[in-house]
């Protein structure tokens, strides 16, 4: 992995310490450009998705936004156990280049099928489920292999450098999207992201690094369960999860941004690409300081974190003004980039390399099926209250389950990094 120095004589970390490794700086590269088109694909899902609901008229537009949601959390969930056991037990690099093309293919579809008269409702959904399950096989075995590429001392710096380019990408891709849909439709939207999973697919390619395999051991249904059962018995990584979920369930406003854009906000597609990026914005601010400082008092400053978020959700969620808005957004990408960098810590760290995949898969039922039930809730919740009272109490609800949390888990009220 190299042998480079990657602190100062100071001891304080180098902020690209993690990129001095090969391997690393593959797969880092690599996911900067997939996810930024990524990013531009979630945009261009939701706006069509909302576009066509208003056409149609056969459901409602908000609730349409919502199924998104149960269309991503439906196969996530089905398949998040298998998918953590075979990141265990296959090639992790196999598993990321299978995966890539098969998210390709989805794109690809989408912007064949946007060239049509009208694009069918059902055909959206069928590629956000397809997309949905690649993504459910595709990320236990990327954080996986994440650590098997840097020292442990250097992991924090290399998490915080994946969430600088998840929110570069974050921050390029909607923009990009806003700008491009306004021009000339989703479909080159869509080609974009089909391209650049490519990008991954050369990184892989170009790897050296090879996961311990153990082929003798079984696919089973208890080995499958393992995950589960580490996190059961080890309280500190069961209460990050419950923090996830509760988070991404009572905070999922993303997926309402189009109905605030025109309802709200009335504003268009240009302006609701910034919408899409203000949360990035503040996510690489904050990834970018985290960087260079080790947190030691890790469990306050997460359970902080989430309540900032849940009050940022809150503000944004009663907010009539585009300005204020894109501040509250990016006060959730903020504090949202924080508890992220301690939580993944926290979880790679406790865990064994073993196991990584599982405990990584049973966490995307909360971190990843969170806000796609949540954003089910969200389109439920505004079609019947309105989508500023829905989101308003969201960000309420996250800010007392974080309570709830911090009482009932005294070890992470009081836990201390120890690397």
């Amino acid at each position: 992995m190299g042998t480079t120095s990657s602190a100062s004589t100071s001891g304080r970390l180098s902020p690209f310490a993690a990129l001095r490794y090969r391997d690393f700086r593959l797969l880092w590269l690599g996911q900067l450009v997939s996810t930024a088109g990524t990013q531009m694909r979630i945009v261009a899902v939701n706006v069509q998705v909302y576009e066509l609901a208003k056409r149609g008229g056969a459901i409602d537009p908000a609730l349409a936004l919502g199924l998104i949601g149960l269309a991503r959390a439906v196969p996530l969930v089905a398949t998040a156990l298998l998918s953590g056991l075979v990141a265990d037990r296959a090639d992790r690099r196999l598993l990321l280049l299978l995966t890539s093309i098969g998210a390709l293919i989805s794109s690809a579809v989408l912007a064949a099928a946007s060239g049509l008269v009208v694009t069918p409702l059902w055909l959206v959904y069928a590629m956000v489920i397809l997309a949905a399950v690649v993504g459910a096989f595709e990320m236990p075995a990327r954080q996986a292999l994440v650590p098997t590429l840097v020292p442990p001392e250097i992991l924090p710096n290399a998490l915080s450098l994946n969430i600088i380019a998840w929110q570069l990408a974050t921050i390029a891709g909607p923009t990009l999207a806003g700008l491009l849909i306004a021009w000339a439709g989703v479909a080159p939207v869509y080609w974009i992201d089909a391209a650049s999973f490519l990008a991954v697919v050369l990184a892989v390619l170009l790897m050296r690094t090879h996961a311990a395999l153990r082929p003798s051991q079984p696919v089973t249904l208890s080995a499958a369960f393992d995950g589960l059962r580490f996190v059961r018995a080890t309280p500190l990584i069961a209460s990050t999860m419950l923090l996830d979920f509760f988070a991404t369930f009572f905070g999922a406003a993303m997926t309402l941004l189009p109905l605030f854009a025109d309802k709200v906000l009335h504003v268009g597609p240009v302006e609701l690409g910034w919408m899409y990026a203000a949360p990035s914005v503040g996510a690489f601010v904050a990834a970018a300081a985290l960087t260079s400082v080790r947190i030691k008092r890790q469990g306050p400053v997460l359970l902080w974190a989430i309540a900032i978020f849940g009050l940022c959700t809150a503000l944004f969620g009663i907010s009539r003004s585009l300005p204020l808005t894109l501040l509250a957004l990016a006060g959730t990408g903020a504090s949202d980039t924080v508890s992220m960098v301690i939580r993944q810590t926290i979880r790679q760290l406790l865990t064994p390399d073993e196991l990584r995949g599982r405990m990584t898969a049973v966490n995307m039922i909360f971190f990843a099926g969170g806000p796609q039930i949540g954003e089910l809730e969200s389109g439920i919740a505004a079609s019947l209250m309105g989508g500023p009272a829905a989101v308003f109490l969201g960000g309420a609800l996250c800010v007392a389950m974080v309570g709830w949390v911090a009482w009932r888990y005294a070890d992470l009220r009081r836990y201390h990094s120890a690397v």
